[in-house]
C-alpha cells in the first residue's frame, strides 16, 4: 500500500495546506470510514466545480495548488481528495472512466463537440479491506442548479455517477474505463483529450464563463 499513501508531484499529500484542511475536515472522526466521508464531502462542497478551470500548466493540477484556487473540474477534485486522504494515512487512488450525458451546458458542449468526457476522473479510496470508489465532482450547489441529485458516499459502497435526474430520466453513462492510477497520467490524460476534442484546443483551450450561472440559466 505504500503508493497509495506516499505524497507524488500532483498529489502533494505532505504540503501544509493540505495536511492542515485533512486535519480541520476530519475532526472527531473516529474511524477511517468517518474520516474519508467527512472528507468527501469536504472536497465535494467547499471546492467549487469549475470546468472552465481545467489547469494550462502543470502546476495547476497540483492538489495544494487546487486547493488554494478553491475550485477545479472532475480530474483536479479528484486528485485532492486522494491528498487529503493520503495525509490522514488512508490509501487512495486515481481512476479515471470515459462518460456520456455527464452535467454540461450547451456552451460548454459547443466548444468540446461532443457530450462524452474522456478521463472522467475520480478517487478509489481503500477503506474497510476493499476499495471504495468515490466521485467528489460536483458540489451540492451545482447539482440544484442542474436538478439533479448529488452523489452521496458512506465510505462502503462506491459512488460514481448521477444515474437519474431528479425527473428520473436517465443520465450519466459510463462508457470505458481506463483503470486506477497510484498518481496523475496527465500526459495520457492531455493526448486523449486532444483526440476527443480537436476543435477546442483547434481555438487555444478552455472557454470562459460561470458555469453555475450557466446551468441555473438553463434548467430553470
Amino acid at each position: 500500500m505504500e503508493k497509495y499513501l506516499a505524497p507524488t508531484y500532483f498529489i502533494d499529500s505532505d504540503h501544509p495546506s493540505i495536511i492542515e484542511f485533512s486535519l480541520k475536515n476530519s475532526h472527531g472522526s473516529h474511524t477511517s470510514i468517518e474520516t474519508a466521508v467527512n472528507l468527501y464531502y469536504a472536497v465535494r462542497d467547499q471546492i467549487r466545480y469549475n470546468p472552465y478551470s481545467a489547469g494550462k500548466t502543470v502546476e495547476a493540477m497540483k492538489a495544494s495548488y487546487i486547493l488554494d484556487q478553491g475550485q477545479g473540474y472532475c480530474v483536479a477534485k479528484a486528485v485532492l481528495l486522494c491528498a487529503c486522504l493520503r495525509a490522514v494515512q488512508i490509501p487512495a487512488r486515481l481512476g479515471f472512466a470515459d462518460v456520456k450525458n455527464h452535467l454540461n451546458t450547451q456552451k460548454l458542449r459547443q466548444a468540446m463537440g461532443t457530450d462524452v468526457f474522456v478521463y472522467h476522473g475520480y478517487t478509489d479510496i481503500f477503506l474497510e479491506n476493499q476499495w471504495v470508489k468515490a466521485t467528489p465532482a460536483f458540489n451540492l450547489e451545482l447539482c440544484q442548479n442542474f436538478n439533479v441529485k448529488p452523489l452521496e458516499f458512506d465510505g462502503t459502497c462506491d459512488s460514481v455517477f448521477h444515474p437519474l435526474d431528479n425527473a428520473g430520466n436517465k443520465h450519466m453513462e459510463y462508457l470505458k474505463d481506463h483503470g486506477t492510477f497510484a498518481d496523475l497520467p496527465l500526459q495520457e490524460i492531455f493526448e486523449a483529450s486532444v483526440k476527443a476534442y480537436p476543435n477546442f484546443f483547434k481555438n487555444s483551450g478552455m472557454p470562459m464563463g460561470d458555469f453555475h450561472d450557466e446551468a441555473f440559466k438553463e434548467n430553470q
